[in-house]
């Protein structure tokens, strides 16, 4: 009898250790575990991204500049794109990688002044001019008041220079000195000028770069005027667009050798392959005649020109 319990006894305590392991077993086995994993991508599928072109729109690919809500002299901060675009990260200009990290400095292109004819020019002194990384042409900065800006400088200006500004346009054309900002309208006929508006009151959008500069050729009706650019193409522009009295500085920017492609490099620009060649002056030229004037303005639609094709066959027409 001793011995038959004893073995009950066993017999319990198996089956009591055996449901307990089997529950622990079957808990564990049905926890729910993260694993992690990767999704590879679908191999031979592409969408189509639609990219802006380098160049066009001010889309170059180069660099990021960080604005600030409000205007400020203050260096802005660059991030350099190398050729890629921002947002994939894809090459899309092939000769755009490195060089060395600049500065920004946020140009005013709107210069205010007095509108009334009878109020005289707003003065601002030039207070420093230096070399800009960031463009070709040499910055100025001018103060009137408490107020600081950054312009393009001109050939001739000097710091101490004081320079004025006014958004009047007179009957009389004004005696305008290097680096006065003007309606063309108020200019007399042939003055260069620089950063010209295309449109009035929206900022200098035409002749940026260092050493070139545009020609008030005439007028154009009673409020229109004609301005030459240096690619000698002829813009019919509103008379209260500002424009800037002189030509840009930095004239021998164009004329300087880069010297070596080390200096190449750090100008921003990539080695080419050399299987494009440019064309030199034995193959000759096209001579292409000047376009026709054309008028800018914000209610101004360019026409379309509609020519009619016959042929030589009277019964095909």
């Amino acid at each position: 009898m001793v011995a038959l319990s004893s073995n009950g006894v066993n017999m319990s305590t198996m089956s009591l250790i055996s449901r307990v392991l089997t529950k622990q077993a079957v808990e564990i086995c049905c926890k729910a575990v993260t694993v992690p994993y990767q999704v590879q991508p679908v191999r031979n599928k592409w969408t189509l991204l639609k990219l802006p072109q380098p160049g066009v729109q001010g889309k170059s690919f180069r660099r990021i500049v960080h604005f600030k809500d409000e205007y400020t002299v203050e260096p802005l901060k660059v991030t350099n794109l190398g050729g890629r675009d921002p947002v994939t990260g894809r090459l899309v200009a092939k000769g755009i990688g490195g060089g060395i990290k600049h500065k920004y400095h946020w140009i005013k292109w709107a210069r205010d002044g007095p509108t009334d004819i009878n109020v005289p020019p707003k003065e601002s002194k030039v207070l420093a001019i230096f070399k800009d990384g960031c463009r070709t042409v040499n910055v100025a900065l001018i103060g009137s008041g408490s107020d600081l800006e950054y312009i393009l400088a001109t050939v001739n200006m000097k710091v101490g220079d004081i320079i004025r500004t006014h958004c009047g346009v007179t009957p009389n054309p004004v005696r305008a000195y290097e680096g006065d900002c003007y309606p063309i309208g108020a200019l007399p006929k042939g003055t260069m000028v620089n950063c010209v508006e295309k449109y009035p009151r929206k900022g200098g959008s035409l002749i940026h770069a260092a050493g070139t500069c545009g020609l008030i050729i005439k007028r154009d009706g009673d409020d229109r005027v004609i301005v030459k650019m240096p690619s000698k193409k002829q813009f019919s522009l509103h008379e209260t667009c500002m424009a800037t009295v002189g030509r840009l500085s930095n004239i021998e920017h164009s004329s300087t050798p880069i010297g070596s492609a080390q200096k190449n490099r750090e100008l921003g620009n990539r080695p080419r392959s050399g299987l494009w060649h440019r064309k030199t002056g034995r193959s000759g030229r096209k001579i292409k005649p000047v376009p026709a004037v054309r008028k800018i303005g914000p209610n101004l639609k360019q026409a379309r020109k509609i020519e009619s094709l016959e042929f030589n066959v009277s019964s095909l027409n």
